[in-house]
């Protein structure tokens, strides 16, 4: 075993990669208050190439320069839009045909890893740091997502937390599609990139 050197690594450059269709699977950040989480999440979501990156009310775009510290280039990568108000955003998305999950502690639970088929397309809503989602969005939503803990703490960093949930969210996608867990896009050029 040997670490590949960063050219060795089989991933799309940034104009392929925004070309790329992206899993089933949208992102609402609903006043998400920490530009470096926003920017962390940029970067989980580019690397589990989700459809859409809509980020709502106090969440940081990439404007903020602060925010390419943590999203190292996937800023440009990901598709993203800003709407002030997140619940017309959901509520078009529903009409859309998506079901609208939110990752949020309640009393009706389901596990990340037991996401169902039908679940797909799927609009995840992650909430602020403190207040986690807001309660209009909570009563809009089909399903609450939940990672099972098993310490004293609550709660995970809102990064963190994204990161476990939409990677189960889209293993779980890409198993119903026969997709296996470790399969590279199919795009033109990225195989002679990957094999150089």
């Amino acid at each position: 075993m040997r670490k590949l050197r960063h050219e060795e690594i089989p991933r799309p450059d940034p104009k392929t990669a925004h070309s790329l269709s992206g899993h089933p699977v949208s992102v609402l950040l609903d006043n998400v208050r920490s530009i470096y989480n926003v920017g962390a999440m940029f970067r989980t979501s580019d690397a589990a190439l989700i459809e859409k990156l809509y980020l709502t009310g106090i969440t940081g775009t990439p404007e903020n320069r602060a925010l390419h510290k943590t999203a190292l280039g996937a800023q440009d990568t990901v598709r993203w839009e800003y709407h002030r108000d997140p619940l017309p955003v959901a509520q078009a998305l529903k009409r859309d045909g998506y079901t609208i999950g939110v990752l949020e502690i309640t009393d009706c639970p389901t596990p990340t890893t037991d996401i169902e088929e039908s679940s797909f397309p799927l609009c995840l809503i992650v909430g602020n740091e403190l207040y986690g989602v807001r309660e209009q969005l909570v009563a809009e939503a089909d399903v609450a997502f939940e990672i099972p803990q098993f310490g004293a703490k609550q709660s995970l960093n809102v990064a963190v937390a994204y990161g476990i949930a939409i990677f189960d969210i889209v293993r779980g996608y890409r198993r119903y599609a026969g997709l296996g867990g470790h399969s590279l896009p199919d795009v033109a050029g990225f195989e002679e990139a990957r094999h150089g």
